[in-house]
């Protein structure tokens, strides 16, 4: 099968015009429309398998995942999802393949409203990347620079499934129910425009851990963060690993939650009680640098290693 008519069978469908899609798969670029009195935001991943996925992980869960991650980044910012331009690189035409891949892709973007505009296919190593576009309210936009001290720190969800599942796969143990946590994470786009609507000002999503990226907000916004590590939101599983290891290390640098982590002035604080979903707060913002994790005793629990691609 040629490269167009990969792109007519499988892609095709996902791309529909619109008030907002005036030209969408087909052409040498997309003509689109943004609403007016908002700013455009943009983010872009890359999933590479055998790095950010096994390769042999059902194409439906990867094509949910590859769409969910870059939502995410919307979520964090308080945008409205748009449109998706998609790279993808195979080895070879599996139809099998591409249809459970273009399934996860397509639910998941019915879902949030997201239209494939464009995009390219080329033979090569498996890899995924997608570019995603969004509305946001040109004043209230959530930023990585706008916690101040006395904020307090919230996340969504629960911490360390992900990565507690990551772990015993690679322990070749089952990991059961979190192993959805890590294939099929769950943007929390809703969460994240109400909570810009709320008045929230500064916030970030989970991918590379809670100290990582929690320590994005601390030097963008030149400030620090206080952290209870008691406070955290623990699956079940997550607990009991806990408990038997003693090891907190999946919830606060394990990566891939996808949940939101941000900072609230305390005058905000009831606002979050209407809000139709859950949120923690795990301590608060205040003068100084980094991220600080502080145990029930008050003593200090050593910071852990992040992360970082290209790290030595």
């Amino acid at each position: 099968m040629a490269e167009f008519a990969l792109i007519e069978r499988y892609f095709s469908n996902l791309s529909r015009p619109g008030q907002d899609v005036l030209l969408g798969v087909g052409d040498d670029c997309a003509l689109l429309q943004p609403p007016t009195g908002h700013q455009l935001a943009m983010t872009m991943d890359t999933l590479i398998a055998g790095r950010h996925f096994f390769p042999d992980v059902d194409p439906v869960a990867l094509g949910h995942k590859s769409l969910a991650v870059n939502l995410s980044d919307l979520a964090a910012m308080g945008a409205k999802p748009a449109w998706a331009l998609l790279s993808l690189s195979m080895p070879e035409i599996d139809d099998d393949w591409l249809q459970g891949f273009v399934q996860g892709f397509q639910d998941l973007a019915g879902r949030f409203g997201v239209k494939l505009v464009g995009g390219d296919t080329c033979q090569g190593d498996l890899s995924i990347t997608l570019q995603l576009s969004g509305f946001v309210d040109a004043q209230r936009a959530m930023l990585r620079s706008n916690a101040k001290p006395g904020d307090q720190i919230f996340v969504t969800g629960a911490l360390g499934d992900a990565a507690l599942a990551l772990q015993l796969l690679q322990e070749g143990k089952d990991p059961g129910e979190l192993r959805a946590d890590l294939e099929k994470p769950w943007p929390r786009v809703d969460e994240g425009r109400a909570l810009a609507e709320l008045g929230v000002r500064s916030c970030i999503d989970l991918s590379d851990g809670l100290v990582a990226d929690l320590g994005h907000i601390c030097k963008q916004s030149r400030c620090g963060a206080r952290v209870e590590v008691e406070r955290l939101p623990l699956s079940a599983g997550v607990s009991d690993y806990l408990r038997e290891s003693g090891d907190l290390t999946p919830a606060i640098a394990g990566g891939d939650d996808y949940e939101l982590c941000f900072t609230l002035p305390p005058l905000l604080r009831e606002g979050l009680d209407e809000l139709p979903f859950t949120c923690t707060c795990i301590g608060e913002m205040v003068a100084g640098e980094g991220v600080e994790l502080l145990k029930a005793d008050g003593s200090r629990l050593p910071p852990p290693k992040a992360w970082e691609h290209f790290a030595s």
